[in-house]
Formats: structure tokens, C-alpha cells, sequence
């Protein structure tokens, strides 16, 4: 009971980061909010470690291996998460994602010899169609996701599952500090990626002056955007950053004392948390059938419960 509960929690959570996230992402550009998460979080996860005597935990080559690896699963994961949304449908590459990211771990965890009373598997294949309904938005004329699309869908949700795998094998003893590790490692890579992209747009400025031209036109560079414009952007970063740390921690938690067939599934059900803030927040229409994902969500949440 209690790891379903965690479960749906981290879920609603993660729902919650990645609506701020998104949001951020309309200020400033993704892989910046991803960094300045990345940050953020990694702020909060030493704050944590630091001050409260159970997050803290043991340091050993084993924990800094895995929460690197993590890190790096983790970073790629993002990048392809908003790569394949970028390029679109998200109806389709959103749910795919989600679905994807629990299949791996599910599948694994099973194969490792997790077992379930038969209602339990039922609720699983359950709350896998319910993945589907909610992330599912209906569109007016929606148009086929590109082969490079669903490529790289199915490569952020494996990333995703890889990254529960890995985390799920960080020892009991190690607290929090397989996190610390995560979020420092994905804020390298991210500000490595951010200062690279600068780079390589200062040199197309410089090879655009240096270009010889037979009409005479002044080459400017790119405005700074005002900051009442990236300031809001930065802010929602920061509390993405804090809140999706939230959602690590009980992640890590519900792993640790349940089963990681289980911890997956009940998190890819994340698109519901998004979905109920951008109904509340930004007054979107929930659809029938995500509504009905929704129900179904918590019918599974309690059969699992019961299993």
C-alpha cells in the first residue's frame, strides 16, 4: 500500500516539474531550463543531505559509479524527451515515451523474479492503457509522427527505464547521495551543452562578418531577450528543479521498499500531474478519454494496492 502511494505521488509530482518545466521552456530555451533544473535540484539535494540525518547516507565508489550513470541516463533522457516533442505530435510521442519508459524496467524487474498475485498483473496492464489515455490529446487534423520522432520517443522512455534500473541498485545505506551525484553530473552535461551552443553561435556570427559580400550588410548580433521575459522563465526553472528533485526522492524511497515493476509503472503515469495543473493553471479542457485514463489510473493504484 504504501509503495503505491508513493508511487502515484512521485507521479503527480513529476507531473507537476514537468508542467513547470514546459512552461519555463516558453521563456527560455529547454536545454537552459534543464540545466538550471539540473542545479537547482542538485542545491536541494546537498541541502537535504546536509540537514536531515535519514537523507543523508554512506559514500562508496559503487554509490558514485551508479548515480553518475544515472546522471548521464538521466540527461539523456530530457534531451530527447524535448527533441521528439519539439518535432511532434505530442498526442502520440508523449504517451509512447511514458509507456516505454515503464516497459523497460517492468520487464526487467519481472525477469529478475519480482512476482505479483494475479490481480497485480492485471492492475499493471491496467495502468499501461491508462498511461496511454492520459497522456492521449486529441487534435483537429493531427498529423504522423516522422520515423526520426518515434526513434527518439522510444529512445528517451528507454533512458528513462534504464535510469529506474540504475537507481533501483543503489544500496539502501546511501540515502540520498546516489541523487547528489545524478544532479550534479546532469548539470555538468547540461552547461557543457549550453556553453557549447553559445559557442557555436558566436562562431556562425563570426563567419557570417567575415564572409565577403558584394551588397553591404551590417551584421548584427542576436538581441538579448528583456529580462521581465527570461527572469519569470529562470524562476520557473529553479522551482522546476526543486520540485522534480521531490519526485527523485520518492522515487528513490518507493524502490527501495517496494518493487521496481511496480515504482514503474505507477510513475509513467506523470502526463496526469501536467494534465490537472494545465486544466487549473492555464484552463485547458481535459478530454473524455484522458479523464477515463485518469479513473482507471486509480482503480489500478488500488488493485496494486490490494495485490
Amino acid at each position: 500500500m504504501l509503495t503505491v502511494l508513493i508511487g502515484l505521488t512521485s507521479a503527480l509530482v513529476y507531473g507537476a516539474a514537468d508542467f513547470l518545466g514546459g512552461t519555463a521552456s516558453r521563456r527560455i530555451s529547454p536545454v537552459r531550463v534543464t540545466a538550471v533544473a539540473a542545479l537547482a535540484g542538485l542545491a536541494v539535494m546537498l541541502l537535504a543531505v546536509a540537514t536531515v540525518p535519514a537523507f543523508s547516507g554512506y559514500w562508496s565508489g559503487d554509490v558514485i559509479v551508479l548515480g553518475a550513470l544515472s546522471g548521464v541516463t538521466g540527461a539523456v533522457a530530457i534531451g530527447l524527451l524535448y527533441a521528439c516533442l519539439a518535432i511532434g505530435p505530442m498526442s502520440i510521442l508523449s504517451p509512447l515515451t511514458a509507456v516505454v519508459s515503464a516497459v523497460v524496467p517492468l520487464s526487467i524487474g519481472l525477469f529478475a523474479g519480482e512476482r505479483l498475485q494475479t490481480i497485480g498483473y492485471v492492475a499493471l496492464g491496467l495502468a499501461l492503457v491508462a498511461v496511454v489515455l492520459v497522456g492521449f490529446v486529441p487534435e483537429e487534423g493531427a498529423v504522423r509522427p516522422s520515423l526520426r520522432g518515434l526513434l527518439m520517443a522510444i529512445g528517451s522512455g528507454v533512458s528513462i527505464g534504464v535510469f529506474l534500473v540504475i537507481i533501483d541498485q543503489t544500496p539502501d545505506d546511501s540515502g540520498l547521495v546516489p541523487l547528489v551525484v545524478n544532479r550534479a553530473v546532469t548539470a555538468a552535461i547540461m552547461f557543457s551543452a549550453v556553453g557549447l551552443l553559445a559557442l557555436l553561435a558566436l562562431l556562425t556570427i563570426s563567419r557570417r562578418r567575415a564572409a565577403p559580400s558584394t551588397v553591404a550588410e551590417p551584421v548584427e548580433a542576436p538581441a538579448e531577450a528583456p529580462a521581465h521575459t527570461w527572469l519569470p522563465g529562470l524562476r520557473l526553472a529553479i522551482a522546476c528543479g526543486i520540485v522534480d528533485a521531490v519526485a527523485n526522492a520518492g522515487l528513490l524511497l518507493g524502490v527501495r521498499i517496494g518493487e521496481l515493476s511496480i515504482m514503474a509503472v505507477l510513475t509513467a503515469l506523470y502526463p496526469a500531474g501536467t494534465i490537472i495543473l494545465a486544466a487549473v493553471v492555464l484552463k485547458e479542457r481535459i478530454a473524455p478519454v484522458q479523464i477515463a485514463g485518469l479513473v482507471l489510473a486509480v482503480a489500478a493504484g488500488a488493485m496494486l494496492a490490494l495485490a
